[in-house]
């Protein structure tokens, strides 16, 4: 339920509400708004919700008292009407601008990631991407620099006017890629790692959380809602291809996922066209769908050399295929009365 207060409550009728509603097992989200605060409270059976929202609504504070139906909370449209915007060090990922994340799938050496970091940023891109710690299918393949690599990924994004944002596998190495990453992505294969989302979500850093390959809006919304309950709203959800019987592309980018969550939920929504098709002639025109289908931010992979990169070559566009797609981007982005984001010096 969300807790709706008066225009100007006291912080001792708020501390008031939240102490009544942690003693019955509520866990609690106190948003602050500019005219007023929302208590956000989960956790009782809903003919619990029933009793306690009428007892709620005599306190002399309390404005109104909403019942949440969906199964997740926080990350809901009945939570929060308006879309959110997550603050990724000073760059805002939502509203009105179109956010662009560039960088090679893998971090192979300091040479490579300083050259893509140099020629994404110069074609407009604000995040630089890349793979410290790669998952794989087979246990044989490469699996990252480690951190190494998530030292030369901080050293390009600085040089270069970027934001960083690099996957976290493991709930042992969170604080460690926090100390680098603007941005702790969590892979499609862990989006139902209950324990990794819980520690992410104590990171107080922005969360970009893939869906799962097969995996439903709900049970994406639910997964992010175990981010939000450790007090961390600052997640983006990355739409990034799910498995079906086509054989033709590596998956089957969803994009009914832009607005089908949109209307579901009030976190941004990026798109990873990579990922989501396999091909690297796909990736221009997928993308420039997504941003005429509302995506808040792209996550492209870019390679100075593709058809030798060690992982994803196939999907990885040139840098100049990359500022190609990003002239595009622009026109569409404003078509659709959007901008696109581009580098600021930090």
């Amino acid at each position: 339920m969300v807790i709706v207060m008066k225009p100007g409550a006291p912080e001792s009728a708020v501390a008031e509400v939240s102490e009544h509603l942690e003693a019955l097992g509520y866990i609690l989200h106190v948003s602050r708004g500019v005219g007023r605060t929302l208590i956000g409270a989960v956790g009782l059976p809903e003919i619990d919700k029933a009793a306690t929202a009428d007892s709620l609504r005599g306190h002399d504070w309390v404005e109104d008292v909403v019942l949440i139906s969906k199964p997740y909370k926080f990350v809901s449209r009945e939570y929060q009407a308006h879309d959110s915007v997550v603050d990724v060090a000073g760059l805002p990922v939502g509203g009105p601008g179109v956010v662009v994340m560039a960088g090679p799938c893998t971090v192979e050496s300091e040479e490579q990631v300083d050259d893509v970091a140099r020629q994404v940023a110069a074609a407009g891109a604000t995040v630089l991407r890349g793979g410290a710690y790669k998952p794989s299918t087979s246990p044989y393949s490469f699996h990252g620099l480690g951190e190494p690599g998530l030292r030369i990924l901080r050293g390009a994004a600085d040089r270069h006017g970027l934001r960083v944002v690099t996957e976290v596998m493991d709930v042992r190495r969170v604080d460690e890629v926090a100390r680098f990453a603007d941005i702790l992505q969590i892979g499609t294969r862990n989006m139902q790692n209950y324990d990794l989302l819980r520690e992410v979500g104590q990171a107080r850093k922005p969360v970009m959380l893939k869906r799962g390959m097969s995996a439903k809006y709900e049970e994406w919304l639910l997964a992010a809602e175990y981010i939000a309950t450790q007090g961390n709203a600052q997640i983006l959800l990355c739409e990034r291809g799910i498995r079906t019987f086509e054989t033709a592309t590596r998956n089957t980018l969803d994009l009914n996922a832009v607005p089908m969550v949109k209307s579901l939920s009030h976190l941004p929504v990026v798109v990873d066209p990579s990922h989501g098709t396999g091909r690297r002639d796909l990736v221009a025109p997928m993308s420039l769908a997504a941003v005429a289908a509302g995506a808040d931010a792209l996550i492209v992979e870019v390679h100075p050399d593709p058809d030798h990169a060690v992982k994803d070559g196939q999907q990885s566009q040139t840098p100049g295929q990359f500022a190609a797609m990003m002239v595009l981007i622009a026109r569409v982005a404003e078509a659709v009365g959007r901008r696109l984001l581009r580098p600021e010096p930090r």
